[in-house]
């Protein structure tokens, strides 16, 4: 038996730890062992004929896939309730594999909320090709109709999104895009499937930077799509020829890592609401950006769609860019760095790291305040993170 029971009857975590996998291993090892091979060897060539026919389940080329790569598929594709799913080398590599495979020249896309800004890029960079994107406010819906096509293709967003934690409504993006016949890709890395599930609301596509939550420990860099069997084998034929694929040796990372999601998750989203409640009553906190909270604008669809709000809080410190910049400097306890999801605590400034390369008209355009703070919360004790956010903001 490959698998101890189906995605129905088992809970999250079980699902984590077990799903994807043989029962029986290789030299009985519990963990599945890394295939750190490039090529896979036929005894005869008929055997390699049943191969390409679909009678077997060995590989042929590392480009293509791999076993230890395999399993990781499998267990995120059980986690988010599809029938399939892809790794790549990163999350930018997922994302752009997935456009790149789904559009044609002559047609158009829609960016929906603040995506990732080096997605977004890629987005519109795709016009030397003949595909046109187009950017739409979230969630601005009368926008939203105005800038579908007849040749609009795929509708794209995050949820939540970064770095506002804007929670889209999925049922209603989704008969968007179903009434205009585009396809919806969500990227759900900030989510994870612990607290959302794309697919169960008719979402064509969930992106993952698996670098995040799922590796979950800061040290691998890989990207996935989970959909139906159909959408993902069309980013699959793509894939084997542009060979953006993960190594074995991350796959295994990313098992190891998959397995404690549930775990971590939920810890840091316990976390992130204490945390967030606790800013949101300093006084020299202006607002706090997170959908668990009562006055976020997309709190109750978040509570409708979302067993768990996430372990990102962003918040605007009541100042200047100066004393913005001595809060970030003075925390003790985040590193600061530009990454989120994993074990360790961290924060971004967006203003002078994400956007330094703008100017302070062109980061206001797009949302991004001087006194913007990005906190990514780990899996330390909440109570020491909260003193030591006190402590930074006691210094202006």
């Amino acid at each position: 038996m490959a698998r101890p029971g189906s995605a129905g009857a088992l809970g999250l975590s079980t699902r984590a730890v077990h799903e994807g996998e043989d029962r029986q291993k290789y030299a009985g090892s519990l963990i599945h062992p890394i295939a750190q091979t490039a090529t896979y060897v036929f005894e005869t060539v008929g055997e390699f004929e049943a191969f390409k026919a679909g009678h077997s389940r060995s590989f042929e080329y590392g480009r293509y896939g791999n076993p230890t790569q395999a399993v990781a598929e499998r267990k995120i594709a059980a986690l988010e309730g599809a029938e399939s799913g892809l790794l790549f080398g990163s999350g930018m590599s997922a994302v752009t594999t997935a456009l790149l495979a789904m559009l044609r020249s002559g047609e158009h896309m829609v960016i929906l909320g603040d995506c990732y800004r080096m997605t977004v890029r890629f987005c519109h960079s795709l016009a030397k090709f003949g595909v046109q994107a187009t950017s739409v406010a979230a969630w601005d819906w009368e926008g939203l109709e105005r800038a579908m096509r007849a040749e609009t293709r795929v509708l794209l967003t995050e949820s939540p999104t970064n770095p506002h934690l804007r929670v889209a409504d999925l049922a209603r993006l989704v008969e968007t895009g179903r009434r205009h016949g585009a396809k919806v890709i969500v990227d759900s890395t900030f989510a994870t499937p612990v607290n959302l599930r794309p697919l169960e609301y008719g979402v064509d596509l969930v992106v993952h930077s698996a670098t995040k939550y799922l590796g979950g420990h800061n040290d691998l860099v890989a990207g996935g799509v989970f959909g139906s069997r159909a959408v993902v084998d069309s980013v699959r034929e793509l894939q084997r020829i542009n060979g953006a694929i993960v190594d074995p040796f991350t796959a295994f990372l990313l098992i190891r890592g998959l397995k404690t999601l549930a775990l971590r998750v939920e810890r840091q989203n316990a976390s992130a609401l204490a945390l967030a409640t606790a800013l949101e009553r300093h006084p020299r906190i202006r607002r706090v950006h997170y959908p668990g909270l009562a006055n976020h604008p997309d709190h109750e669809v978040a509570r409708r769609q979302m067993t768990g709000f996430g372990g990102v809080v962003s918040f605007e410190v009541d100042g200047d860019l100066e004393a913005t910049r001595r809060v970030v400097d003075a925390l003790r306890i985040p590193y600061l760095a530009p990454s989120l999801g994993g074990v360790e605590s961290l924060a971004t400034h967006p203003a002078t790291m994400s956007y330094y390369d703008l100017t302070r008209e062109e980061r206001l355009r797009a949302g991004i305040l001087d006194e913007l703070v990005r906190y990514a919360v780990g899996i330390e004790d909440v109570a020491d993170l909260i003193g030591d956010l006190e402590q930074a903001l006691g210094r202006i």
